[in-house]
Protein backbone atom coordinates (compact mmCIF):
# COMPACT_ATOMS: atom_id res chain seq x y z
CA UNK A 1 0.00 0.00 0.00
CA UNK A 2 1.48 3.37 -0.85
CA UNK A 3 0.32 7.08 0.05
CA UNK A 4 -2.03 7.50 -2.81
CA UNK A 5 -4.14 4.34 -1.49
CA UNK A 6 -4.54 6.07 2.24
CA UNK A 7 -5.42 9.68 0.20
CA UNK A 8 -6.71 9.10 -2.99
CA UNK A 9 -6.17 12.61 -4.01
CA UNK A 10 -2.33 12.16 -3.95
CA UNK A 11 -2.81 9.81 -7.38
CA UNK A 12 -3.74 12.99 -9.28
CA UNK A 13 -1.92 14.59 -11.82
CA UNK A 14 -3.20 16.69 -14.43
CA UNK A 15 -0.18 17.24 -17.32
CA UNK A 16 -0.02 20.45 -19.52
CA UNK A 17 3.02 21.31 -22.58
CA UNK A 18 4.87 23.22 -19.78
CA UNK A 19 3.58 22.30 -16.06
CA UNK A 20 2.44 19.27 -14.22
CA UNK A 21 -0.30 20.35 -11.48
CA UNK A 22 -0.88 17.61 -7.89
CA UNK A 23 -2.13 17.98 -5.15
CA UNK A 24 0.37 19.76 -2.71
CA UNK A 25 2.43 16.82 -0.97
CA UNK A 26 4.74 17.63 2.29
CA UNK A 27 7.93 16.73 0.03
CA UNK A 28 6.23 20.05 -2.37
CA UNK A 29 6.69 22.25 0.73
CA UNK A 30 10.34 23.12 1.05
CA UNK A 31 10.18 23.87 -3.25
CA UNK A 32 7.28 26.36 -2.28
CA UNK A 33 8.61 27.29 0.32
CA UNK A 34 11.76 28.63 -1.93
CA UNK A 35 9.31 29.83 -4.63
CA UNK A 36 7.80 31.91 -2.71
CA UNK A 37 10.77 33.58 -1.06
CA UNK A 38 12.21 34.03 -4.90
CA UNK A 39 9.08 37.05 -5.03
CA UNK A 40 6.11 37.13 -6.03
CA UNK A 41 4.65 40.00 -6.35
CA UNK A 42 5.59 44.01 -6.44
CA UNK A 43 5.92 44.67 -2.80
CA UNK A 44 4.22 47.99 -3.28
CA UNK A 45 1.45 46.10 -3.58
CA UNK A 46 -0.47 43.61 -2.31
CA UNK A 47 -2.32 41.15 -4.84
CA UNK A 48 -3.69 38.72 -2.06
CA UNK A 49 -6.63 39.41 0.86
CA UNK A 50 -4.48 37.39 2.98
CA UNK A 51 -1.22 39.46 2.96
CA UNK A 52 0.87 36.14 3.57
CA UNK A 53 3.89 37.01 1.23
CA UNK A 54 4.26 40.25 3.79
CA UNK A 55 5.75 37.60 6.50
CA UNK A 56 9.04 37.14 7.66
CA UNK A 57 10.78 33.97 5.99
CA UNK A 58 10.96 31.09 8.72
CA UNK A 59 6.76 32.58 9.65
CA UNK A 60 6.35 32.20 5.90
CA UNK A 61 7.36 28.93 5.96
CA UNK A 62 5.35 27.81 8.87
CA UNK A 63 1.93 29.47 7.69
CA UNK A 64 2.24 27.97 3.83
CA UNK A 65 2.74 24.29 5.36
CA UNK A 66 -0.01 24.82 8.59
CA UNK A 67 -2.54 26.42 5.29
CA UNK A 68 -1.82 23.57 3.17
CA UNK A 69 -1.99 20.53 6.06
CA UNK A 70 -5.45 22.86 7.27
CA UNK A 71 -6.84 22.62 3.63
CA UNK A 72 -6.16 18.89 2.76
CA UNK A 73 -7.71 17.78 6.28
CA UNK A 74 -10.93 19.75 5.71
CA UNK A 75 -11.51 17.98 2.42
CA UNK A 76 -15.02 16.60 2.19
CA UNK A 77 -17.34 15.39 -0.52
CA UNK A 78 -19.24 18.07 -1.84
CA UNK A 79 -17.50 20.72 0.37
CA UNK A 80 -13.39 20.94 -0.48
CA UNK A 81 -10.13 23.10 -1.20
CA UNK A 82 -7.48 21.14 -3.24
CA UNK A 83 -4.26 23.07 -3.72
CA UNK A 84 -2.20 22.13 -6.67
CA UNK A 85 1.78 22.38 -6.87
CA UNK A 86 2.62 23.62 -9.98
CA UNK A 87 5.94 22.04 -11.18
CA UNK A 88 7.94 23.20 -14.16
CA UNK A 89 10.90 20.82 -15.22
CA UNK A 90 10.05 18.82 -12.05
CA UNK A 91 10.53 21.79 -9.33
CA UNK A 92 7.43 23.67 -7.70
CA UNK A 93 7.05 27.25 -8.96
CA UNK A 94 3.87 27.78 -7.38
CA UNK A 95 0.36 26.70 -6.28
CA UNK A 96 -3.05 26.68 -8.34
CA UNK A 97 -6.18 26.34 -6.12
CA UNK A 98 -9.42 24.71 -6.63
CA UNK A 99 -12.46 25.62 -4.45
CA UNK A 100 -16.09 24.43 -4.19
CA UNK A 101 -18.90 24.93 -1.44
CA UNK A 102 -21.96 22.33 -2.19
CA UNK A 103 -20.93 21.50 -5.36
CA UNK A 104 -23.70 18.87 -5.82
CA UNK A 105 -25.87 22.00 -5.59
CA UNK A 106 -23.88 24.63 -7.12
CA UNK A 107 -22.27 23.41 -9.82
CA UNK A 108 -19.44 26.40 -9.21
CA UNK A 109 -15.45 25.86 -8.78
CA UNK A 110 -13.75 28.74 -7.52
CA UNK A 111 -9.67 29.18 -8.07
CA UNK A 112 -6.75 31.32 -6.64
CA UNK A 113 -3.23 31.01 -7.64
CA UNK A 114 0.19 32.31 -7.07
CA UNK A 115 3.48 31.80 -9.53
CA UNK A 116 7.01 33.03 -8.58
CA UNK A 117 8.14 36.24 -10.26
CA UNK A 118 10.81 34.50 -12.04
CA UNK A 119 8.34 32.46 -14.54
CA UNK A 120 5.65 35.50 -15.02
CA UNK A 121 5.19 36.73 -18.46
CA UNK A 122 5.34 33.80 -20.38
CA UNK A 123 1.74 32.08 -20.14
CA UNK A 124 2.05 29.50 -17.38
CA UNK A 125 -0.16 31.37 -15.15
CA UNK A 126 -2.94 31.09 -18.03
CA UNK A 127 -2.01 27.04 -18.92
CA UNK A 128 -2.26 26.50 -14.85
CA UNK A 129 -5.54 28.24 -15.25
CA UNK A 130 -6.91 26.12 -18.42
CA UNK A 131 -5.44 23.07 -17.00
CA UNK A 132 -7.35 23.47 -13.57
CA UNK A 133 -10.69 24.53 -15.79
CA UNK A 134 -10.33 21.29 -17.80
CA UNK A 135 -10.31 19.04 -15.19
CA UNK A 136 -13.51 21.23 -13.52
CA UNK A 137 -15.48 21.18 -16.47
CA UNK A 138 -14.04 17.95 -18.15
CA UNK A 139 -14.20 15.74 -14.79
CA UNK A 140 -15.74 17.07 -12.23
CA UNK A 141 -19.01 18.33 -14.31
CA UNK A 142 -18.63 21.90 -12.89
CA UNK A 143 -20.98 24.87 -14.66
CA UNK A 144 -19.47 27.48 -13.51
CA UNK A 145 -16.17 28.81 -12.28
CA UNK A 146 -15.39 31.90 -10.49
CA UNK A 147 -12.80 33.77 -9.51
CA UNK A 148 -11.50 37.54 -8.29
CA UNK A 149 -8.29 39.98 -8.50
CA UNK A 150 -7.64 42.95 -7.55
CA UNK A 151 -8.67 45.90 -9.56
CA UNK A 152 -5.30 46.59 -10.42
CA UNK A 153 -3.82 43.24 -10.86
CA UNK A 154 -4.30 43.64 -14.68
CA UNK A 155 -2.32 40.18 -15.28
CA UNK A 156 -4.80 37.86 -13.03
CA UNK A 157 -7.26 39.56 -15.11
CA UNK A 158 -6.12 39.06 -18.61
CA UNK A 159 -5.60 35.46 -17.65
CA UNK A 160 -9.44 35.46 -17.01
CA UNK A 161 -10.54 37.17 -20.14
CA UNK A 162 -8.32 34.96 -22.59
CA UNK A 163 -10.04 32.29 -21.09
CA UNK A 164 -13.34 33.31 -21.41
CA UNK A 165 -14.61 34.52 -17.99
CA UNK A 166 -16.73 37.62 -17.86
CA UNK A 167 -16.91 40.20 -15.09
CA UNK A 168 -19.38 39.78 -12.44
CA UNK A 169 -19.24 42.77 -10.10
CA UNK A 170 -16.80 44.77 -7.59
CA UNK A 171 -16.41 44.35 -4.08
CA UNK A 172 -14.42 45.56 -1.75
CA UNK A 173 -11.61 44.10 0.08
CA UNK A 174 -8.85 44.37 2.83
CA UNK A 175 -5.37 43.20 2.28
CA UNK A 176 -2.96 44.92 4.32
CA UNK A 177 -3.94 45.98 7.66
CA UNK A 178 -5.35 49.81 6.71
CA UNK A 179 -5.38 49.21 2.75
CA UNK A 180 -8.46 48.59 0.94
CA UNK A 181 -9.06 47.59 -2.95
CA UNK A 182 -11.38 47.34 -5.11
CA UNK A 183 -11.98 43.83 -5.95
CA UNK A 184 -13.09 42.41 -9.57
CA UNK A 185 -15.35 39.27 -9.39
CA UNK A 186 -15.50 37.04 -12.75
CA UNK A 187 -16.94 34.20 -14.08
CA UNK A 188 -16.87 31.90 -16.44
CA UNK A 189 -19.57 29.08 -17.87
CA UNK A 190 -18.37 25.74 -19.02
CA UNK A 191 -19.31 26.87 -22.57
CA UNK A 192 -17.68 29.75 -22.55
CA UNK A 193 -14.34 27.99 -21.79
CA UNK A 194 -11.88 29.07 -24.71
CA UNK A 195 -10.08 26.05 -24.59
CA UNK A 196 -6.44 25.67 -25.31
CA UNK A 197 -4.92 24.40 -28.04
CA UNK A 198 -3.50 21.32 -26.31
CA UNK A 199 -5.14 18.18 -25.04
CA UNK A 200 -4.80 17.81 -21.11
CA UNK A 201 -2.80 14.31 -19.93
CA UNK A 202 -4.83 13.08 -16.61
CA UNK A 203 -3.94 10.90 -14.49
CA UNK A 204 -5.95 9.26 -10.86
CA UNK A 205 -9.24 10.86 -11.95
CA UNK A 206 -11.42 8.21 -11.15
CA UNK A 207 -10.32 8.21 -7.51
CA UNK A 208 -9.94 11.56 -6.96
CA UNK A 209 -13.40 11.73 -8.46
CA UNK A 210 -14.45 9.86 -5.49
CA UNK A 211 -13.02 11.89 -3.29
CA UNK A 212 -14.23 15.21 -4.20
CA UNK A 213 -18.03 14.43 -5.23
CA UNK A 214 -18.57 10.77 -3.39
Amino acid sequence: MDLAHVWPLFGLRLVSPRLELRPVRDEDLPGLVEAALSGVHDPARMPFGVPWTDAEPDALARSLAQYHWKLRAGVTPDSWGVSFTVLRDGAPIGVQELHARRFGARRTVESGSWLASAHQGVGLGTEMRAALLTFAFDDLDADWAESSAAAWNDGSLRVSEKLGYERNGVTRSQTRPGETVDEVRVRLARDDFVRPDWQLERHGVDTARASLLG
